[in-house]
């Protein structure tokens, strides 16, 4: 889908382009948003804004990175705008659905065993500095190379390293300290 839009814009409207991203990558942006926000309503609507901010920043788009690079820079640029905001520090959302359960065949027991784990990790995760978190997502849950995390954060690939080793040792920190306190 990439190099399709990529090749292609010449004969795709602003509309059909947005429309192919919104897509193809709509969830994986939802889900970046969240590791942010830790707030799925409030999430939807900064996806629904940054979807609307591509469109307008479409026809300024050089093509210097790819589309979803693009996409991802202005998505975590939107969340952490956000984030600063006088609405975000001072207005309390409530909602406490951060990751959607995952259905599986194992016994009941085993189940709220993985479920307090995952809970656990998920606030491990949700507790480390957003810098540190941010790597450790694109990481893990999008799988991108450190190239790939140093287009979207621009920042060095030794940066990314730097700061994957570090939220992984604050991670194993907060997860022993759990484990033992």
């Amino acid at each position: 889908m990439e190099g399709y839009l990529i090749n292609d814009t010449a004969n795709l409207s602003n509309e059909a382009i947005i429309d192919e991203l919104m897509q193809h990558y709509g969830d994986d942006v939802l889900k970046l948003v969240m590791q942010y926000v830790h707030n799925n309503s409030i999430a939807e609507d900064l996806t629904q804004e940054i979807f609307v901010k591509c469109y307008r920043a479409l026809p300024s788009f050089q093509y210097g990175s790819s589309l979803k690079t693009w996409l991802w820079r202005i998505a975590i640029n939107h969340s952490k705008d956000y984030l600063k905001s006088w609405y975000a520090k001072n207005v309390e959302a409530k909602d406490d659905e951060v990751f959607m359960q995952v259905e599986s065949s194992i016994s009941v027991e085993q189940e709220v065993i993985q479920q307090q784990e995952d809970d656990n990790l998920v606030k491990a995760v949700m507790a480390l500095p957003i810098k540190y978190r941010e790597v450790i997502y694109l990481c893990y849950y999008e799988d991108q190379t450190m190239k790939e995390m140093a287009d979207v954060l621009q920042i060095n690939e030794s940066t990314v390293k730097t700061r994957l080793r570090k939220g992984k040792q604050l991670l194993k920190k907060h997860l022993e300290r759990e484990e033992n306190g």
